[in-house]
């Protein structure tokens, strides 16, 4: 773990693998668990703003349980986080074939809207955990992953250049400046950290 401005990052983001194989896993991290993916109280607020305009792009069983529960659910640890169906697969869950997608992120890449998708799951497989006075960075392991961490080895893609545009979006591009100076002087020096 090092300390980076107002967080505290896992060394994991920077010495693991990983590239998304959605050919392997089929989306699986929008459909399985047991809770939503998290939200900030300023996503939940966009939500409530775009619902109409991405609500086209959502499968029957999505907007129903949108409108059931609402665009976002207090979960079992009481943070904010997306509506499920049936106690299984995120609301917003579209699919193509048998991959599930994002209809939040479609209705994006067809302009619809100007929000990509919660930050949370854009930062997949990177989990932030705030607290009082930091931030938690933190990588996050599920065997639904392995296909991707088989990919990322393969290329050779550490999980923080994987996630490079979000975590700009949740840090800025200053914090992640840094975070590529600490990558460097990780190669430079693996040795056990001394900070």
């Amino acid at each position: 773990m090092f300390q980076l401005g107002k967080t505290i990052v896992s060394e994991d983001i920077l010495e693991k693998e990983f590239v998304c194989n959605l050919t392997a896993c089929k989306g699986a991290c929008c459909v399985d668990g047991d809770a939503g993916a998290p939200l900030s109280e300023e996503e939940t607020k966009i939500l409530e703003e775009i619902y109409p305009k991405v609500k086209p792009f959502l499968r029957k069983e999505g907007v129903e349980a949108i409108e059931a529960q609402g665009v976002c659910v207090t979960g079992t640890d009481g943070d904010l986080e997306t509506p499920l169906i049936d106690n299984k697969d995120c609301a917003y869950v579209i699919f193509d074939g048998d991959t599930a997608l994002c209809g939040i992120e479609q209705a994006y890449n067809e302009g619809i809207v100007s929000w990509k998708k919660p930050v949370s799951c854009h930062l997949y497989p990177v989990r932030v955990k705030d607290f009082t006075e930091f931030a938690a960075v933190n990588y996050d392991r599920w065997d639904i992953c392995n296909p991707a961490c088989a990919l990322g080895k393969e290329l050779e893609v550490p999980v923080y250049k994987f996630v490079k545009e979000a975590l700009v979006r949740r840090f800025g591009a200053d914090w992640y400046a840094e975070l590529e100076k600490v990558a460097e002087d990780l190669k430079d020096d693996p040795s056990p950290r001394r900070r």
